[in-house]
C-alpha cells in the first residue's frame, strides 16, 4: 500500500472513531466539553486526507485504478458516518439532518459505488468528475456547519433562542447536498453511458 492509499485508509479507520467520540457524551452524559477539542481536529484531519492522497498520488506518480476506487469508497464511508451522526439527536437535543435526506443520499452513494464496480469489471476506473467534487465540497461544508452548531451546545454556549434557525440552515445545506449528489450522479451516467452499453466478452 503506497503513501496516498495510506492517507485514504485513514478515512476508513477514522470514520468509526469519529462516530464513537461523537456519541460517547450523548450516551454517558460526560465529556461533552472535552469532545469538542477532539472531534473537530479529527474530522478536519480526515477531510484533509482527501487532498493529501490525491496530492501524493500525483506527486509520486502513484495514481492507480485501485486508488481511483479506494478514494471514493473512503469518502462514502466517512461522509455517511458523519451524516448518520447529524441525523440523530446530539447534546443540543435536535437532529441537523432530516432522515429522508440521509436515506436518499445513501441510495445515491451505494448506487454510484455499484456503477464503479460494473465499470471496474470492464477494466474501466471511474475517476471523480467536477460535479462529484462539488458535491463533496457541499458535503464537507454542511457537515462542518452541523458540527459547529453541535459543538456550541457542547461548550455550553447560549444558542437555544437561535437553535431552530440554525437547524433550518443546516437542513437547507443538506438539501443542497442531496440535489448536488443526484445532479452529479446523472452526469456520471451520461458521461459513462458507453461503459454500460458495452457487452461483456465471453470466451
Amino acid at each position: 500500500m503506497n503513501l496516498s492509499d495510506k492517507f485514504t485508509l485513514c478515512r476508513v479507520i477514522g470514520a468509526p472513531v469519529f462516530f464513537l467520540l461523537y456519541f460517547i457524551p450523548v450516551w454517558t452524559g460526560y465529556f461533552s466539553y472535552a469532545s469538542v477539542f477532539v472531534i473537530i481536529p479529527l474530522i478536519a484531519f480526515l477531510e484533509f486526507t482527501d487532498f493529501l492522497d490525491g496530492f501524493f498520488a500525483r506527486k509520486n506518480n502513484q495514481v492507480s485504478d485501485f486508488g481511483k476506487l479506494f478514494d471514493p469508497f473512503a469518502d462514502v464511508i466517512l461522509h455517511l458516518t458523519t451524516f448518520s451522526c447529524f441525523m440523530l439527536r446530539g447534546i443540543s437535543g435536535v437532529a441537523y439532518l432530516p432522515s429522508i435526506i440521509f436515506v436518499f443520499i445513501m441510495y445515491r452513494e451505494f448506487s454510484m459505488n455499484f456503477i464503479r464496480m460494473i465499470a471496474a469489471k470492464k477494466g474501466i476506473a471511474i475517476a471523480a468528475r467536477k460535479g462529484g467534487k462539488l458535491k463533496t465540497v457541499l458535503y464537507v461544508v454542511s457537515g462542518f456547519f452541523a458540527l459547529a452548531v453541535e459543538c456550541c451546545a457542547r461548550l455550553g454556549l447560549d444558542i437555544e433562542n437561535s437553535l431552530m434557525l440554525l437547524k433550518s440552515i443546516s437542513g437547507g445545506l443538506f438539501v443542497l447536498c442531496l440535489v448536488a449528489s443526484y445532479v452529479s450522479f446523472a452526469d456520471y451516467l451520461i458521461h459513462f453511458r458507453k461503459v454500460f452499453k458495452k457487452s461483456d466478452n465471453k470466451a
